[in-house]
């Protein structure tokens, strides 16, 4: 099982981002999709999750500033981050699981870094 994440990088605050994960080895459409993201010193925590029916779950931090998608026929789950304030500043993983809306995750990617300069 491979999880692919990209797109993060450096931006100014108010700038925008797109994250994308592209899975491989799983059955894509039989997981739920999410991101989480860690600062430093800080513990990990989800931002946003969506199932394969498209039910989506946010961190109320990103409410109304993050945006998650996915596309079964591309195995791919992408996080649309506008708004983006320094705070937001840290290292974004891809993740699945059956239950991931319970934060049980079965499958982590590697991180992307995402840093946000005020």
């Amino acid at each position: 099982v491979q999880l692919q994440a990209s797109g993060g990088g450096l931006v100014q605050a108010g700038g925008s981002l797109r994250l994308s994960c592209v899975a491989s080895g799983v059955i894509f459409s039989a997981n739920t999709m999410g991101w989480y993201r860690q600062a430093p010193g800080k513990q990990r925590e989800l931002v946003a999750a969506v199932t394969n029916a498209g039910t989506t779950k946010y961190a109320d931090f990103v409410k109304g500033r993050f945006t998650i998608s996915r596309d079964n026929a591309k195995n791919t789950v992408y996080l649309q981050m506008n708004n983006l304030k320094p705070e937001d500043t840290a290292v974004y993983y891809c993740a699945a699981g059956r239950r991931l809306f319970s934060e049980m995750v079965d499958y982590w990617g590697q991180g992307t870094q995402v840093t946000v300069s005020s």
